[in-house]
């Protein structure tokens, strides 16, 4: 009874759609990308098994959905990183990177699959230019104020992309032990701060 009342509520209210990204989302941070199943969204979400396939054409379609609002969420963690950083931009939003991945491990393996990779998914582009655009103007921003070298700003924005990426990677999957993992992170960052996140750089000025 509650389940059909919860489902024509979802449809009227058009909320269904984000009802089932949602209970998706917590089935990912809880138990992995390889459990997140359809039936067990619709059943987290009050609707009939079927019920998600009249908005997500199949599990993939559903998981792009949950990936925009992983990609929406990271965004907004990292503005935050920015507007509080007391040191170079391109280290805070490197160092951002590792401790989103770092504590929602799950996400980063969708992220991976869906972002970093050959192909994205047509439904991501606009998020992913909007993410790529304010790491460009971070390198830019850095490079005039001599924080970075100077050169192509896409190869220095590669650059630190490959460097966190890595870290990340190796922090999950337990190389580097996760409980040290953003003080690692941090030592890194500083390590390689002069050529691609920009601390260090003038220290000795």
């Amino acid at each position: 009874m509650d389940d059909k009342s919860g489902q024509r509520a979802g449809y009227h209210h058009g909320s269904l759609p984000s009802a089932l990204v949602a209970a998706a989302l917590d089935l990912l941070d809880e138990r992995g990308l390889d459990k997140v199943s359809v039936r067990e969204v619709a059943r987290r979400a009050g609707v009939s098994p079927g019920a998600p396939f009249r908005h997500f054409s199949d599990r993939q379609a559903l998981l792009t959905a949950v990936t925009d609002r992983i990609l929406a969420d990271f965004e907004e963690w990292q503005s935050a990183a920015l507007a509080s950083a007391q040191g170079p931009a391109m280290h805070a939003y490197g160092l951002g990177f590792v401790r989103y991945a770092i504590r929602h491990p799950h996400r980063f393996e969708l992220i991976k699959s869906r972002v970093f990779g050959a192909e994205q998914p047509d439904e991501l582009r606009g998020r992913l230019s909007r993410l790529e655009q304010t790491l460009g103007d971070i390198v830019v921003a850095g490079q005039r104020a001599g924080e970075l070298p100077d050169g192509d700003p896409i190869m220095i924005a590669i650059a630190g992309q490959a460097l966190v990426y890595g870290l990340s990677q190796m922090i999950i999957d337990g190389y580097l032990p996760r409980s040290e993992g953003e003080g690692l992170a941090e030592q890194v960052l500083n390590a390689f701060g002069p050529s691609v996140t920009g601390c260090g750089r003038g220290d000795d000025a």
